[in-house]
C-alpha cells in the first residue's frame, strides 16, 4: 500500500470516465493502490485473497458471464460484491449496464463508473497513472536539466556552480527542468522521473543576480515538465591531491530509491566548460546504454597491439 494517494475524482477528469452513479463519498473519496482488478473470479464466488480498495474493472467477459445467469443467481453475483466496500466500479468497451448493476450500486452507494475505452488499453492506461501518482519520491538538493535527450541530475556543495552550469546549458538549446530542489519519483523498477515542486518551477536562483523565471526569459522551448534520470553529475572542487578518473573503464553508481544511476564526478576549477563537459557527458552516457564504451574500446585495442607485438 502506497504512503501516497490519489483523487478518485482526478482520475475520473484524467481518463475522461462518466459518472453512472457518484457515491456519498465521491468527492473526497481517494486511491492509494495502483493495483487494480477485474472481478471475474469474485462474481463466480470466489473471494480469497480479494481487496475492495483495488479500483474494479468489468468489461465484455464480466458482463457475458452475468448475463449467462439467470436473473436470479445474477442478482446474488453482484451483490456479494456490491457489499464489500469497493473503492469504484469500471465499466469497460462501453457495455450496457445490467440493470441489477445500477439497482445495486445505488443501494450499497458504490461508485459506478463507464468507459467506451477497451479493457485492456484502460487498464494499462489506469495503471500507467495509478503508479505515476503513487510512486515513490523523495526531494534532493540539485539542478536536473535535459541535454540530448539526457535527464543529468546535477549534485555538489552550495555555490560550486550548479546552476551557472544550468544556465549555460539553457543558452546552449537543452533544457531546464528543476533548480535547487527536485523530486524524484520512481515509477517503475528501473526509472526514476525528475521534477521540480510547484511553487519554484521553472525558476532559477543566480548569486548576484537574484530569482530569475527562465520559461519567461529563455522562452517555452527552454523547459520542460519533467524528465527521466539517466545520469547522475557531482560536482566537486578540484583538489590537486586527489586522483579523478582519465579513463572511464569502470561505471560508477549511485543508489536512488533503489534504482542504480550512473554517476560522474567532475572536478570544477576556474577556466573549465562545464557546460561543454556535461553536453559530452550526455552523449557518452547514450553511446554506453547503447552498447558502446571508448574508454573499452581503447582499452581492447591496446590489448590487441600488446599480443601482436608478443607474436612477433
Amino acid at each position: 500500500m502506497s504512503e501516497y494517494s490519489i483523487a478518485l475524482s482526478s482520475i475520473v477528469k484524467d481518463l475522461g470516465l462518466n459518472v453512472l452513479h457518484a457515491s456519498k463519498d465521491f468527492a473526497t473519496a481517494r486511491i492509494s493502490t495502483a493495483d487494480v482488478n477485474r472481478p471475474a473470479l469474485q462474481l463466480a464466488g470466489f473471494y480469497d485473497y480479494f481487496d475492495p480498495k483495488r479500483l474494479q474493472l468489468m468489461g465484455r467477459v464480466e458482463t457475458r458471464y452475468l448475463e449467462q445467469l439467470d436473473s436470479e443467481e445474477r442478482r446474488r453475483a453482484l451483490e456479494r460484491f456490491m457489499r464489500f466496500d469497493i473503492s469504484a466500479l469500471i465499466t469497460c468497451h462501453g457495455v450496457e449496464l445490467l440493470p441489477e448493476c445500477v439497482e445495486l450500486a445505488e443501494r450499497y452507494d458504490r461508485t459506478l463508473l463507464v468507459t467506451q475505452e477497451d479493457t485492456s488499453t484502460f487498464m494499462a492506461d489506469l495503471i500507467t497513472l495509478l503508479r505515476n501518482a503513487l510512486a515513490p519520491r523523495l526531494t534532493m538538493h540539485g539542478v536536473l536539466v535535459e541535454v540530448s535527450g539526457e535527464g543529468l541530475l546535477i549534485t555538489g556543495d552550495s555555490g560550486v556552480g550548479k546552476s551557472e552550469t544550468a544556465l549555460e546549458l539553457i543558452k546552449r538549446g537543452h533544457r531546464l527542468i528543476a533548480d535547487d530542489a527536485v523530486e524524484v519519483r520512481k515509477i517503475n523498477r528501473n526509472t526514476l522521473m525528475g521534477t521540480a515542486p510547484a511553487l519554484i518551477r521553472y525558476y532559477m536562483e543566480l548569486r548576484g543576480i537574484g530569482v530569475i523565471d527562465a520559461r519567461h526569459i529563455f522562452g517555452v522551448g527552454s523547459i520542460k515538465p519533467e524528465s527521466g534520470i539517466d545520469l547522475v553529475v557531482n560536482f566537486e572542487l578540484w583538489d590537486d591531491g586527489k586522483a579523478y578518473d582519465r579513463l572511464g573503464l569502470e561505471t560508477e553508481y549511485t543508489d536512488i530509491l533503489g534504482v542504480n544511476v550512473p554517476m560522474v564526478t567532475i572536478p570544477v576549477r576556474p577556466g573549465r566548460n562545464l557546460a561543454v563537459i556535461l553536453e559530452l557527458a550526455a552523449l557518452n552516457n547514450r553511446l554506453k546504454k547503447m552498447g558502446y564504451n571508448a574508454a573499452q574500446a581503447l582499452a581492447n585495442e591496446h590489448d590487441e597491439l600488446v599480443n601482436r607485438g608478443r607474436d612477433f
